[in-house]
């Protein structure tokens, strides 16, 4: 049966959509448009302007495990399969290796600027639940803000800038987290390099190894507590501040 006019102009038209889409994507910027391979290779560039040592311990990654377990084939009489193993062995050595260099690299990308804190907290499991400058004050050139995080470790707020101008605000922003969280111990860190402070490379792990305090049902039932405080008027950001967002999409090839 022969296609209606109707059907083949809807054919056509859903083609030349599909093709748009993908055309789209091809030069898209967004992290959340790419490939696995694109996001890998991307990863890999943006971490080598970075961290000059990254060819080097990807190769040793890749080769030394490959050539260990080629050597060992040969002494065995079974070079090939041994050889096979070793190159599996180091393409994931090498994949490894490079989560841990491109890691760094994001961190030494957004380290020192206004918002850092953020990229962090994006790297922390699912489970956790986390909203940037929740409160903010200063000046564009050292501007102090306040980050949350809410997950099996409890309610965490993180501070970054001037440790003496950033007590007053975490003060305030701790007193009423308390008054919605409801007996939730509110944890309140200090982001920075001075002592009694959390590095930005450690803040994540920092905070991973916090001690859990709530179920899954619990953190849902905070947040949604939480989301009276995030109804309230917008806060003036300092201009200074970075949008981190998609630092975790362009890591997805780790």
């Amino acid at each position: 049966m022969a296609k209606s006019e109707r059907a083949k102009a809807l054919e056509a038209k859903q083609k030349a959509e599909a093709k748009a889409e993908k055309l789209r994507k091809k030069n898209s910027t967004n992290p959340d448009d790419w490939g696995r391979v694109r996001q890998i290779v991307e990863t890999y560039k943006m971490t080598a302007q970075y961290d000059k040592q990254l060819h080097f311990w990807t190769i040793a990654g890749l080769l030394i495990p490959f050539i260990a377990l080629l050597a060992l084939g040969f002494v065995l009489g079974s070079p090939i399969m041994w050889g096979i193993t070793g190159l599996l062995l180091g393409f994931l050595a090498a994949m490894l290796l490079f989560s841990w260099r491109a890691r760094r690299g994001v961190y030494a990308r957004f380290e020192g600027q206004p918002g850092s804190a953020q990229v962090a907290l994006q790297m922390l499991p699912k489970k956790w639940l986390t909203k940037p400058a929740i409160a903010a004050s200063g000046t564009q050139e050292r501007p102090q803000l306040v980050h949350r995080a809410l997950g099996p470790g409890g309610l965490i707020l993180v501070g970054e800038g001037d440790a003496g101008k950033l007590k007053p605000l975490l003060e305030k922003e701790r007193k009423k987290h308390e008054q919605v969280a409801y007996g939730v111990d509110v944890t309140v860190l200090t982001m920075g390099n001075g002592a009694g402070q959390v590095p930005l490379d450690q803040l994540s792990k920092y905070i991973k190894k916090l001690p859990k305090q709530l179920t899954d049902a619990k953190i849902q039932e905070v947040n949604q507590r939480l989301k009276a405080l995030d109804a309230r008027p917008n806060i003036p950001i300092p201009k200074g501040y970075i949008n981190p967002k998609g630092a975790r999409s362009a890591m997805r090839g780790r």
